[in-house]
């Protein structure tokens, strides 16, 4: 029923985890991907060719999205490939813990720098593209319900992403009149390998049982309201964070 053919879906930070996720679901519904990556070649290369098995097209580009200039090459690189841009996922980030009293100022100005900055600096350039061409679009933000009702050891990381989600309603109010849409998805603990040394640190089971659904999250479950998101099924949907915990915090 969701049907994005035709459409070009930059992911921001897809090359593994819920980023790569969601571009299978992107090109499973019919649009080409365009995949940016900063270290990992290898994963964006054979995620590309995986894409084009679905009958679309796709490619890799390399860019640091933290760095002033990057992501505006990087989007415009795609949009010189793949034609005009109609969705626009941010899933790059990292996810790091330190109690304040060994918290240093390089700690949080890294985490600042990658998860709130290259936000900023991937929407600013994503916009620009959708206002050039004029046919409105969609942009996706994912936080983390981190954002939403903070956390201990991992205190930068929630500040950047409740960051994300203010943005992402200061955003939503101003590109309306272009008619672009910005959302937030916040999974919470979700299998990726970002966090995997924190989930083996703390134990599965032990987080497991936070969920009433009584498992931890995969990235296929934050793929599909993705998809939503950037679908016209979701056309009246803007400056909403969309929470998806499996039952965790039964957020409304």
């Amino acid at each position: 029923m969701i049907d994005l053919s035709g459409q070009h879906v930059f992911i921001a930070g897809g090359s593994r985890g819920i980023g790569a996720a969601s571009a299978r679901y992107c090109a499973k519904a019919g649009a080409n991907v365009s995949v940016n990556y900063v270290s990992r070649a290898d994963a964006a290369d054979a995620l590309v060719e995986e894409l084009k098995g679905y009958g679309v097209n796709a490619i890799a580009v390399k860019a640091d999205i933290s760095v002033e200039g990057e992501a505006d090459r990087a989007v415009d690189e795609a949009v010189a490939e793949l034609g005009p841009l109609n969705g626009l996922v941010v899933s790059a980030g990292i996810f790091e813990g330190n109690p304040l009293e060994e918290m240093t100022s390089d700690f949080w100005d890294r985490t600042m720098a990658v998860n709130l900055r290259g936000t900023f600096l991937t929407v600013k350039a994503g916009a620009r593209q959708m206002r050039a061409a004029g046919r409105g679009g969609s942009i996706v933000i994912y936080s983390s319900t981190a954002g939403q009702r903070g956390s201990d050891v991992f205190s930068a990381y929630a500040t950047s992403k409740g960051g994300q989600i203010m943005f992402m309603r200061s955003m939503a109010r101003e590109l309306a009149p272009d008619r672009i849409r910005v959302n937030c998805i916040a999974p919470a603990w979700t299998e990726t390998d970002m966090a995997a040394p924190s989930l083996d640190a703390l134990g599965r089971d032990d987080i497991a049982k936070n969920f009433a659904l009584g498992r931890i999250g995969l990235p296929n479950d934050i793929a599909g309201p993705t998809v939503f998101m950037l679908s016209d099924l979701a056309g009246f949907v803007t400056g909403v964070t969309l929470t998806v915990d499996g039952g965790m915090d039964m957020r409304g």
